[in-house]
C-alpha cells in the first residue's frame, strides 16, 4: 500500500524556497514540474514524487509551473475538491489540467525573454510540443535541461526503487515472449521501421513475460526497452531486480543492459534508421536523441499497446476466474459491513473509512491467487466521497454515518488478473436528491452495460450512454466513464477509455473495460458504480459487454418505480448470475445477505 507524504504548509514553502533558490542559480524565471516519472507512470515511486514533495497534492494527474513570484498547480476534474484540501492557497493557484491548460496559461500569461525549464526525460513528446506552441506564441524560451532538478532540490530524496521482478509463465499468460517478439517484429516490418523504442513498463513486462514490484499495487519493473525489426531485444533494467537465477525467464536474444545507458543506445541505434515511438509516453528526450543523431520517427500508439490491450484466451480464462475470488471477497465484506455497521452504531463505536479498508482487503487476502491490491481503496463517506480519487487517512478517517452515502472503488491483483469495483452503500434513509442522483447513475450504469455495437466502435463514441440520465438532470461527473485493464498489470491500462474526449481505439473481443458512471455533489456525498467487462462478439459485425465483476448492487436508495422493464430485467438476471456463481462459495453467513440482495424487484 502506498502512503503519501504528508506534510505541513510551512514544509511545503520551505520546499518553493529551495526550488526558487535553484532557478536563480540556473538563471531560469521558471521550472515546470510534471507528477510523472520517465515512464509517464499514473503511480510514481518516492523518489519520482516531485510534485508531492513541493506542494503536498497527492493526486495522480497534475503538473506545477513554479517562478520567482508566483505558483501554479494544474489538475484535473477529479481533484478539483482535493487539491484544495491539501495544498496551500496562498502559495499556489489552481488551475484546471485539460480546460485551462498549462500550455495556454503561457501563450496567454508567458512574457517575452522568459526562460522556463523543463526535464525532458520525464515530459512525453506530444505534451513537450504543446507546451513549446504555447512558449513560442509568447516569446518565451522553453529550456530543455539535460539533468533532473530535483537532484540538487530535494535534500535526502529516496533512491530510485529495486523492486525483485517475477517470471510470467506461458501458461499463465498464454504466449511465450519469443512468439510475442515476432509478432511485433514483423509488424516493425511492415510499418517500413527498423526498431520501436519502448519505456513503459507494463508494456515491456507484457513482451518479456515479466511483473516487477518497484511500486506496490503496480506489478511492473521499471525500465526501457530497444526491440528491432529482427528480434533483437536489448532491455534497459537494473540487473539486481533480476537476482542470480534467471532459468525461469523467458531471455533468449535480450541483452541486458544499464537504466544509465539508455539515452546513449538510443543515439546510436538511431543513427540512420527509422524508429517507432509512442509520442504520448516516450519522453521528448528520445525523441530529441533520435533527431540528433540523423534519425527518422514514426509516431503511433504503441504496438505493443494495441496488442497487450486484446486478451487472448488464456489471459481472460484467467480473469472471469479471478472475478470469482474477487466477486466472494467482496461479497463477504459487503456482508460483514450491513451487519457491522449497526452493531458498531449501537456500541457508540461508529465504524470508519480506515476500518472498512483493512477489512476489504483481509477477505481478498484469503483467496488463492491474491497479491495485493490493484490500488489504493477509495473508501469514503458522506463528503470525502465527493473526492473521487479520495484515499482515507489517519486525519481524515471518517466515521460512516447513518443516512448518508458510503462509497468503496477497490481491487485486487491476482496471479491470473485484475481487477476493479465499485459499489455504493447507503445506511438509513435517502434524500430525495440522493435518491434521484443514485437512480440516474445506476440507469446510466445499466445504459452502457447493456450496450450492443458494431465493430469499429470506439469509447467515445459510447460514453454518452452512461451520462444521459444525468444530462437530463441538468448534471454530469468530470471524470472518465472507464478505462482498459491489464492482465495482473496496471489498473488503469492504455489506450481504451469511455470518455467524452475522442479515444481513437476500437473495441474488439477480448479488450477488458470498466463501466463507472458517477455523481458528486462537492462536500456532502459521492456516488459510483462500475463493473468490470469484457468484450465478446455479438450477432455478426456487432459487441456487447459481458460482466465479469460478479457482487450485488444496493438498490435500497434506488427509485425502482422509475425503472424501465429493460433495466429491471438486465438487474435481475445479473443477480440471478451472481447468487448462481456466488451462493455455495461465501462465507455461511453471508448467505443470507446474498440471497436478499440478489432477490428480483418484483419481490423487493
Amino acid at each position: 500500500m502506498i502512503v503519501g507524504m504528508t506534510m505541513s504548509k510551512t514544509e511545503n514553502a520551505g520546499k518553493l524556497a529551495n526550488v526558487r533558490s535553484w532557478l536563480a542559480r540556473a538563471k531560469l524565471d521558471g521550472l515546470i514540474v510534471p507528477r510523472t516519472d520517465a515512464h509517464q507512470s499514473e503511480v510514481t515511486a518516492e523518489h519520482d514524487n516531485c510534485l508531492e514533495y513541493i506542494s503536498g497534492f497527492t493526486g495522480s494527474a497534475g503538473m506545477a509551473l513554479v517562478q520567482p513570484g508566483e505558483a501554479l498547480i494544474f489538475v484535473d476534474g477529479r481533484y478539483q475538491v482535493q487539491v484544495r484540501n491539501e495544498v496551500d492557497l496562498s502559495a499556489f493557484a489552481v488551475h484546471h489540467l485539460h480546460d485551462d491548460p498549462l500550455d495556454l496559461w503561457l501563450k496567454h500569461h508567458g512574457k517575452p525573454g522568459w526562460r522556463i525549464g523543463i526535464h525532458t526525460l520525464l515530459i512525453s513528446g506530444a505534451l513537450y510540443e504543446r507546451l513549446l506552441a504555447g512558449c513560442k506564441a509568447a516569446g518565451v524560451e522553453l529550456i530543455a535541461l539535460d539533468a533532473d532538478p530535483f537532484d540538487d532540490i530535494w535534500t535526502g530524496r529516496p533512491p530510485r526503487p529495486v523492486g525483485l521482478i517475477r517470471a510470467m509463465p506461458p501458461a499463465v499468460s498464454g504466449e511465450t515472449s519469443a512468439s510475442k517478439r515476432d509478432r511485433i517484429a514483423s509488424k516493425l516490418k511492415a510499418l517500413g521501421a527498423d526498431q520501436l523504442i519502448e519505456t513503459s513498463p507494463d508494456n515491456i513486462a507484457w513482451l518479456l513475460n515479466v511483473r516487477g514490484s518497484d511500486v506496490a499495487m503496480d506489478p511492473v519493473p521499471h525500465s526501457f526497452l530497444l526491440l528491432d525489426a529482427d528480434n533483437q531485444a536489448q532491455w534497459f533494467v537494473d540487473h539486481r531486480k533480476l537476482g542470480n537465477d534467471r532459468a525461469a525467464f523467458e531471455l533468449s536474444d535480450v541483452t541486458i543492459a544499464d537504466p544509465e545507458d539508455f539515452l546513449g543506445a538510443v543515439g546510436k541505434t538511431s543513427a540512420g534508421k527509422t524508429t517507432l515511438i509512442d509520442p504520448d509516453f516516450a519522453p521528448q528526450a528520445v525523441r530529441a536523441r533520435i533527431k540528433t543523431a540523423g534519425g527518422q520517427t514514426i509516431e503511433q500508439t504503441s504496438l505493443l499497446a494495441s496488442a497487450k490491450a486484446t486478451k487472448n484466451a488464456t489471459e481472460l480464462e484467467g480473469f472471469r476466474a479471478c472475478h470469482i475470488e474477487d466477486g466472494i471477497a467482496l461479497t463477504n465484506f459487503l456482508a460483514w459491513l450491513d451487519s457491522e455497521w449497526p452493531r458498531r452504531q449501537t456500541a457508540d463505536l461508529p465504524l470508519t473509512e480506515l476500518d472498512a479498508e483493512e477489512q476489504l482487503i483481509a477477505f481478498r487476502a484469503r483467496h488463492a491467487g491474491y497479491f495485493e491490491p490493484s490500488f489504493r481503496t477509495i473508501s469514503a463517506a458522506g463528503g470525502n466521497a465527493a473526492m473521487c480519487h479520495y484515499h482515507a487517512q489517519p486525519d481524515t478517517n471518517a466515521a460512516i454515518e447513518e443516512n448518508s452515502f458510503y462509497l468503496i472503488d477497490s481491487g485486487g491483483q491476482y496471479a491470473n488478473g485484475t481487477t476493479d469495483v465499485t459499489r455504493t452503500v447507503l445506511f438509513g434513509k435517502a434524500t430525495d436528491e440522493m435518491r434521484e442522483t443514485y437512480t440516474a447513475v445506476l440507469k446510466g450504469f445499466i445504459s452502457l452495460l447493456t450496450a450492443r455495437f458494431p465493430l469499429g466502435t470506439q469509447g467515445h463514441q459510447l460514453d454518452a450512454l452512461a451520462r444521459r440520465p444525468l444530462w437530463d438532470m441538468g448534471l454530469d461527473y468530470d471524470h472518465g466513464t472507464g478505462h482498459g485493464v491489464g492482465h495482473n498489470l496496471l489498473i488503469h491500462e492504455y489506450p481504451h477509455r469511455f470518455a467524452k474526449k475522442p479515444n481513437l481505439h476500437n473495441l474488439e473481443p477480448g479488450t477488458i473495460m470498466t463501466v463507472e458512471p458517477g455523481y458528486y455533489k462537492a462536500d456532502v456525498f459521492g456516488i459510483r458504480i462500475e463493473n468490470q467487462v469484457e468484450v465478446v462478439a455479438d450477432r455478426p459485425g456487432f459487441c456487447r459487454f459481458d460482466s465479469l465483476t460478479l457482487a450485488p448492487i444496493d438498490l435500497r436508495m434506488a427509485g425502482l418505480d422509475s425503472l424501465t422493464v429493460a433495466e429491471i430485467a438486465f438487474l435481475d438476471d445479473y443477480h440471478a448470475q451472481v447468487r448462481t456463481e456466488l451462493l455455495d462459495r461465501v462465507e455461511e453467513g453471508t448467505r443470507s445477505y446474498l440471497l436478499w440482495h440478489t432477490r428480483p424487484i418484483a419481490e423487493r
